[in-house]
């Protein structure tokens, strides 16, 4: 519990500085990475405060030149304060359409090509994918939790179609995630954080045009991610079953 507060209130110190000192540039000049930078060292930095040691597996085949779709797996509100400082060059993600209504939140986050997304409205998440497409191909990484809720036990969820549909259709690389750890150090539910370590795998890039649908990129994302958790979380398949990958382009990790 001390941990907790001793992260929270180096956010609630560091925030306010950072408002004061980032906001009227980046209200004055359109540019967000100043402030981008530092909510990501501020990040980084409260997750380090709360005793939570990272891990960090692959990160180095990454080409910080490319532009990719970063896709991960989600089980704590941790997730995003500890993976997203880790990603070379800026990301956007999807946020609540809720926050863009807040006159300053929803400005800085338009600077910042987040997309806003309505999870209750089918039509609505149409037009986040192509509000992303257009944050792709200004050369923006996205990076998207594909379950869409966090999962309880640290197993995988169902995908959503949306992410597979966006890497389809404008031909951009997936880089699976798999955060492991963080179901134990903060699971959902909970909101103190116990120190421990988390281990964040950044796995090899996957390219969309060697699938022959979005279904199989989607399976072939789904057994990378599953195969960086602890073996307890790990899918097991049922007797007799097998993965199928004559039915699919490209090939499944054994």
């Amino acid at each position: 519990m001390i941990r907790t507060i001793v992260m929270l209130t180096f956010w609630a110190i560091a925030l306010p500085l950072a408002a004061v000192f980032c906001l009227p540039w980046t209200f004055l000049s359109g540019d967000i990475r100043l402030l981008y930078r530092v909510c990501m060292w501020g990040a980084s930095t409260g997750v380090r405060l709360a005793g939570v040691r990272v891990e960090i597996i692959g990160r180095e085949k990454i080409d910080p030149q490319r532009t990719y779709i970063y896709m991960s797996n989600h089980v704590s509100n941790l997730d995003p304060p500890l993976m997203l400082p880790l990603i070379p060059r800026r990301t956007s993600v999807m946020a609540k359409k809720e926050l863009f209504g807040y006159p300053l939140l929803g400005k800085i986050m338009r600077i910042g090509s987040l997309v806003p997304v309505d999870r209750g409205n089918r039509d609505a998440g149409i037009a986040a994918v192509r509000a992303a497409a257009e944050v792709l191909r200004r050369g923006i990484s996205m990076t998207i939790y594909v379950e869409g809720k966090r999962s309880f036990d640290g197993r995988l969820l169902p995908f959503k179609k949306g992410p597979f549909y966006l890497a389809s259709e404008c031909n951009v690389p997936v880089i699976p995630i798999t955060i492991a750890g963080t179901h134990y150090v903060m699971p959902k539910g909970r909101f103190t954080i116990k120190p421990g370590r988390v281990t964040v795998t950044f796995h090899d890039a996957i390219e969309p045009g060697d699938f022959g649908s979005r279904e199989c990129l989607m399976e072939k994302v789904r057994r990378v991610i599953d195969s960086g958790l602890p073996e307890a979380q790990q899918e097991q398949l049922a007797d007799g079953e097998a993965p199928s990958p004559d039915a699919c382009q490209g090939s499944l990790p054994a």
